[in-house]
């Protein structure tokens, strides 16, 4: 069950992941008087996932939205960052396990996120890798930039069109977010940059299970965006199942007809995971999970049984405000972490409750392109120009560090007034590989 906590000094917080949910958790609890904090991530850094998309389509480069957490947090004089990986924990004794490494805790809070889910078809990853780590980023970056410059060595008009073919799949915030922002890149960036291609031949499908893109918005909002979409020259697909995906070739059902695209830019953007902590409390706390491997929570965030262990951000299913789990959104860990934080700081000062936690919604939004976004604020909904300002400056004001701050506005700046993006860059040992492919192909021709 855990101590009382009022009979621990200091109090000693061990939070596992340093996303949104751990971050703010952490923050919140800044030199709070007896209070321990020690924050534990495989990372040593932040990572600002909502611009992930634009590290993958070369506007950003990764070290624009990732802070590190002992910087983040240096003027937090009672919290110490770990890097490493936790991969057990044990609740009769309180000590979170690292390898042979104990951490002892009296509240722990565990926020390590989720992944894509692949439903069963795990094996689809190599070919569709999904957008969730700065590596992900990279790999999808490498992959989009280098079938544009193998189209512009390819003869075959069947392999070029393959190569200039990128298939999306899922249409939430992620999925429409990626195609529209290839769709930027092929149809205005790229324009002048090649010379045996033309990159306004690329085809951009998004490929979307329900009957529209962008379920979380009210029905209006999320034709507006499909439309947006359309204009820049995304295909969206909606009532659309994928049924399988091998040798660069997707296979979908739509109206009961079965389709195939061949691609050479296949991404992922459908369904949660939790990660693989959501298993270990599950079977050291005998917490009830759901179907995607999210730790089912109490009113307080904590673990039933376990008022001392506490779960937040995407790997927390809280399902007391309508029957639903919450989103997996920044706004939700933020909000869960700074919950948790006060809950403590209550419990030290001897009682026991705050009250249920309750998510303040403030609102939906998603980038479509330049100019073009949708945002759903209940009463107030936008689109097109306004709603793209308001997004932003939303995504600059949760950006964690200041210099990021202006260092991401500046680039947005030069990037809306020349159409430019500073990142294209194809690094990685499959770029070598790449250069000598079209080496070897280029003596071959001669």
């Amino acid at each position: 069950m855990g101590a009382s906590l009022e009979n621990h000094q200091p109090h000693e917080v061990v939070i596992v992941g340093g996303g949104f949910g751990g971050l703010y958790t952490a923050k919140a609890l800044k030199n709070v008087k007896n209070v321990n904090v020690t924050l534990i991530d495989k990372r040593n850094f932040h990572l600002f996932q909502p611009l992930l998309y634009q590290v993958a389509t070369g506007s950003l480069s990764p070290g624009d939205i990732s802070s590190p957490l002992r910087a983040v947090l240096s003027k937090s004089k009672n919290t110490k960052v770990l890097l490493g990986e936790v991969n057990d924990i044990d609740p009769e004794a309180q000590n979170v396990i690292m390898g042979d490494k104990l951490v002892s805790y009296d509240t722990l809070v565990v926020a390590t996120g989720a992944r894509h889910s692949y439903f069963g078809n795990d094996h689809w990853q190599k070919e569709a890798p999904g957008l969730k780590t700065v590596e992900d980023a990279i790999e999808i970056r490498r992959r989009i930039f280098s079938a544009f410059e193998t189209a512009e060595r390819e003869t075959d008009p069947e392999k070029r069109k393959a190569l200039l073919t990128f298939l999306v799949i899922g249409g939430g915030p992620t999925g429409v977010e990626l195609s529209g922002a290839i769709a930027e890149l092929a149809y205005k960036t790229l324009e002048e940059d090649f010379r045996n291609i033309d990159t306004s031949e690329t085809q951009i499908l998004l490929l979307q299970g329900g009957d529209r893109v962008l379920p979380f918005v009210s029905p209006e909002l999320s034709q507006a965006a499909a439309d947006a979409l359309q204009a820049i020259g995304v295909e969206v697909h909606t009532k659309t199942r994928v049924t399988n995906i091998d040798n660069e070739i997707v296979t979908f059902k739509q109206d009961d007809k079965v389709h195939e695209v061949s691609s050479k830019t296949i991404l992922w953007a459908a369904g949660i995971q939790a990660s693989p902590m959501g298993k270990i409390l599950a079977k050291r706390t005998d917490a009830e999970c759901d179907r995607a491997g999210r730790v089912i929570v109490e009113p307080d965030l904590s673990i039933k049984g376990h008022k001392n262990i506490f779960v937040v951000g995407d790997l927390s299913n809280f399902s007391h405000h309508n029957g639903k789990p919450l989103p997996g959104v920044a706004p939700v860990a933020t909000q869960e972490g700074e919950y948790v934080a006060k809950l403590v700081k209550k419990r030290l000062q001897g009682h026991n409750t705050i009250g249920k936690f309750k998510y303040n919604d403030y609102g939906n939004l998603a980038m479509i392109g330049q100019n073009a976004a949708v945002v759903d604020l209940g009463p107030v909904k936008l689109t097109g120009f306004p709603a793209w300002l308001f997004w932003l400056f939303i995504h600059i004001y949760f950006l964690i560090e200041f210099d990021s701050k202006i260092l991401i506005m500046l680039q947005w700046t030069w990037s809306y007034l020349t159409r430019k993006r500073g990142s294209r860059l194809i690094t990685g040992k499959e770029s070598l590989a790449l250069a000598k492919v079209i080496t070897h192909q280029s003596r071959m021709e001669s």
